[in-house]
Order: C-alpha cells, then sequence, then structure tokens
C-alpha cells in the first residue's frame, strides 16, 4: 500500500517520538476520510519498510491506534480501521480539516446531454426470482469445457502470442471457424476476411452503425423494439423512424412509404425472434426488403442474436445469405448460445466495410479476449458447443411449453399471448392489470418483472412484457408465476 509513503511524513528533527507521529499521522488521514472505514492495512512490518522505521515503532504505533479505538486487530485476518470511530471532540483540527471525499461535479464544462441516459442494470439479487427478457440458463453453459480448452491453449507454446496485444479483427482461428460454421448453417458465403469478433452484438450494432450514419440521418426501425437498439442510434445522432410490426413481421410497405418521402440511410431488422414480440419476418416481406434497400440505397443491420434456437422447424436461412448487392451488415452473438457474461459476437459484412470496422473497433477498445477466443473456438471444433445448443433447443421447448401451459392456466383470464417458434421468451399483454404496478407487487413478493415501459412507443402504450423462460426450469416457473398471480389479485 505505497499511498502511506504519500501520507504519513515523518520530522527526524521533531522532539516528537516517530511511533507518535505516525500514530498522529493515521488518525488524521483517517478522519479526513483518505484512509476510509473498514480498509485493511498492511502488517506492521509492510508498513515499516513502506516508512522506512524500525518495526518495533509501527508495532509501537499501530498498539497506541488500537488502543485509542480507531483500528482492529482481528486473528488470522489482519489489521483494519474500524468501522465505528470513537467520538471526537470538537477542536480545531475539525474545522480545518473537514472529511474528504470525491467531488460531486467536475471543475471543467462538459455537455450533459451529449450522452443518452440509459437504465442500468447489476447482477441479479440475491433471494430472488427473476423473470428475464430471455436469456439463456448460465447454468447450462459448458464452462468446464471453456475452462479446460483455455488452460489447452494457453499451454501451448505456439500460444502465447495470444497473450499479447495482436489484431483487432479477432483470431484467425475464430474467425476461420466461424466462416465455417455460418456457411454451413446459415447458407453464408464468407471468409474469414468477411468477420469482425466483437464483444457481443451490442457493440457489433454501435460499430455498424457509426460508421453508416452522421448526426440527423434517418433510420428506420419496428415498434415495438428492441429498446438497446434504439439508444445506440439516438446516441449517434439518428431521426428514428418506427413502423409497426405485426404477426409477419416489420411492416415493409411501411418502410417503402417512407422510403419514398425521405432519405433513409439504414433500417435495423431482426428477423428471426423479433424483439420483444418474437415473430418472425416472412420470407415474402425479407425478399421486398432486400429489393428496397437496393433501390432506395439504404443499408440493414440484421440483427439474429438467437438463430440456433428454433423449436417448430428449420429457421429460415438469413437475409445475409440472398444478399447479392452487399446491403446487409450481419450481426450475430455467442452471448445467447453460452451465456450472457461470455461477450463474444460477430459482424458478417464485405470485406470493405469490415476493415473499417477493424479500425474502429482498435480505437474503441484495441482487441478483444484472444485466449478466450481461440478457446471458443476449440469447443466449435470438439463439438462442444454443437452438442451444447442440441441438448438446449431440447430443454429450452420443454420449458417453453411448461411457462406457456402455466400462463394459459393459471393467468388465462389475465394475459393474452402466441407460443413462440423460438427463442427464448414470450410476448405477453396484460389485459387489465396494470404492468407498472403489478411488476411493483411481484417485487415485494419476491420476483423480479419488469414492467413494460421500455418496450411503449411515444404515442402507444402496450401495457405488455416479454417473459423469459430458458433461465427458469419448471419448479422456478410455477413459483414466479404464483407470485405473478397473487400481485394481479
Amino acid at each position: 500500500m505505497q499511498l502511506l509513503e504519500e501520507l504519513i511524513r515523518i520530522d527526524e528533527k521533531s522532539g516528537t517520538p516517530i511511533y507518535l507521529q505516525i500514530t498522529n499521522a493515521f488518525i488524521h488521514n483517517i478522519r479526513s476520510g483518505r484512509l476510509r472505514k473498514g480498509l485493511k492495512l498492511p502488517g506492521s512490518r509492510e508498513v515499516a519498510e513502506i516508512l522506512h522505521v524500525n518495526r518495533m515503532t509501527m508495532v509501537a504505533a499501530y498498539d497506541e491506534l488500537q488502543a485509542q479505538g480507531w483500528i482492529e486487530m482481528q486473528a488470522r485476518k489482519g489489521t483494519f480501521v474500524k468501522k465505528d470511530l470513537p467520538v471526537l471532540t470538537p477542536g480545531r483540527i475539525d474545522a480545518a480539516q473537514p472529511v474528504f471525499s470525491m467531488p460531486e461535479k467536475t471543475m471543467f464544462p462538459f455537455d450533459e446531454k451529449k450522452i443518452v441516459p440509459v437504465p442500468l442494470g447489476d447482477f441479479p439479487e440475491a433471494g430472488k426470482l427473476i423473470i428475464n427478457d430471455g436469456f439463456p440458463d448460465g447454468r447450462l453453459a459448458p464452462t468446464e469445457e471453456l475452462i479446460r480448452s483455455m488452460r489447452s491453449f494457453s499451454r501451448m507454446a505456439t500460444h502465447k502470442k495470444y497473450l499479447m496485444y495482436g489484431g483487432a479483427q479477432g483470431t484467425g482461428l475464430l474467425r476461420e471457424t466461424l466462416a465455417g460454421f455460418l456457411s454451413d448453417t446459415r447458407g453464408l458465403p464468407i471468409t474469414p476476411r468477411n468477420i469482425l469478433i466483437t464483444r457481443g452484438a451490442q457493440m457489433g450494432t454501435y460499430i455498424a452503425a457509426s460508421i453508416v450514419l452522421s448526426p440527423g440521418d434517418a433510420i428506420i426501425v419496428g415498434t415495438p423494439g428492441y429498446s438497446g437498439a434504439d439508444l445506440t442510434f439516438l446516441q449517434l445522432g439518428a431521426r428514428i423512424n418506427h413502423v409497426p410490426v405485426d404477426g409477419e413481421g416489420m411492416d415493409i410497405d411501411a418502410v417503402e412509404k417512407l422510403c419514398r418521402g425521405k432519405k433513409i440511410r439504414m433500417v435495423y431488422v431482426i428477423p428471426h425472434h423479433h424483439n420483444p414480440t418474437t415473430v418472425t419476418l416472412t420470407p415474402e416481406r425479407r425478399i421486398r426488403l432486400l429489393e428496397l434497400s437496393v433501390k432506395y440505397k439504404f443499408a440493414i443491420i440484421e440483427d439474429d442474436y438467437d438463430y440456433d434456437f428454433h423449436y417448430a422447424s428449420r429457421p429460415m436461412m438469413p437475409m445475409a445469405s440472398l444478399d447479392r448487392h452487399g446491403s446487409v451488415i450481419y450481426i450475430g452473438t455467442l452471448t445467447k448460445t453460452l451465456a450472457p457474461a461470455i461477450r463474444i459476437g460477430f459482424m458478417v459484412a464485405p470485406e470493405l466495410f469490415i476493415r473499417h470496422a477493424v479500425w474502429l473497433r482498435k480505437a474503441l477498445d484495441t482487441q478483444g479476449d484472444s485466449l478466450m477466443e481461440n478457446a471458443v473456438a476449440g469447443l466449435y471444433k470438439d463439438g462442444t458447443i454443437s452438442s451444447h445448443i442440441k441438448k438446449s433447443v431440447k430443454l429450452y421447448k420443454e420449458r417453453r411449453d411448461h411457462l406457456c401451459e402455466l400462463l394459459s392456466s393459471e393467468l388465462g383470464d389475465h394475459v393474452d399471448f402466441k407460443v413462440p417458434d423460438g427463442g427464448m421468451s414470450v410476448w405477453v399483454k396484460f389485459l387489465r392489470a396494470d404492468m407498472v404496478k403489478v411488476s411493483k407487487k411481484a417485487y415485494a413478493k419476491g420476483l423480479i418483472i419488469r414492467d413494460g415501459t421500455a418496450y411503449d412507443a411515444d404515442t402507444r402504450r402496450y401495457n405488455s412484457v416479454r417473459m423469459g423462460f430458458a433461465s427458469l426450469d419448471h419448479k422456478e416457473q410455477e413459483q414466479a408465476i404464483g407470485i405473478l398471480k397473487a400481485a394481479i389479485d
């Protein structure tokens, strides 16, 4: 703790004993807040070395501090600044030395409206059930296999270079592996040069939109839509035009009407399991959207965040697999395949666009986690990920069916929903109960569920919420629906 060398000054010429100088300096810095309550302090030997004093001098100082009630020594744990400090008698030093804390505001000016405020989450609260937006069950993630793969690569002499700075585009091994996987499973005619590895789909969307858009550019998104993408586009200064999403996906007639009236630079679309409604864009609408992109020269960001999770039949090929003009920027992620904390996504686009995306990614984040990327590539090559997807699809289908049965049997008079063909959530409309009030009541009873306002448009309130089923087993679903039912009643 080298900070002590700066905070504690010893005057060899002073008539005050050195151990008392040290004691007084500690007290001064504890009172001023520089040494916070509960802080673990180094041992007397280490502090003596830092301050260049005899260890017995430091022992005497610690003994004095403990005697006065400023620190406490806990067996086998160490020495700590006490959380309950001794009551101080008012004196001149209090007035002269107010408690130090970081200022709330900066001294320098900056544009506080430049950054769009976003809702911030944290890790789940212990002891509460959560119906999330539709995330995978992290308990199923092949973490042991991933750690084993990472350990294996870290031991190879040829892979030591991946512990250094390297390529911002992602490791060649993962891009080559993904190129083959995406070609075989999604019909994308690509090479590793068409892929940029990102930290999840959100980074890919931000980078792609940053390159395409200038402040004031008009874009099109579906409504209800994914609020996370909307916030990204607002941050970049885009003018967002909303078009309806119905049972067949984004309304392409509305897209064409907007294109006739104004210059549209980009369309953001989620063709599989649209967020939040879970509907799939029909083949006819996909073809029309591609044709419009050529006619009106706009880019398409195709967010295919959970392509692998389809239950009714095989999913349709992505629009990117049909793109012959370079209109589509295809975004995917392994976060939904493995676990939210494993931040690996990818962007697929023409090589020229990827080159510019790599430059921007380099400025933002230098590079990704090369060791993790190669470890994930190893899981693709040994079949672990394919096996994990197959098992997850089977289990998530069972969980989808169970949740939908519970919604019908327990909340049938209160909600309306359609069983989704894929994805990890059900779009549920509450018919009479106010979802904002229900969410608050459910929280008080131990259940966290969103209140639905994040999906609302400026002119419409849906009173609906995405109810994720993948991360809850049958018993947890039953408990959650029981609490939700009580909150509605």
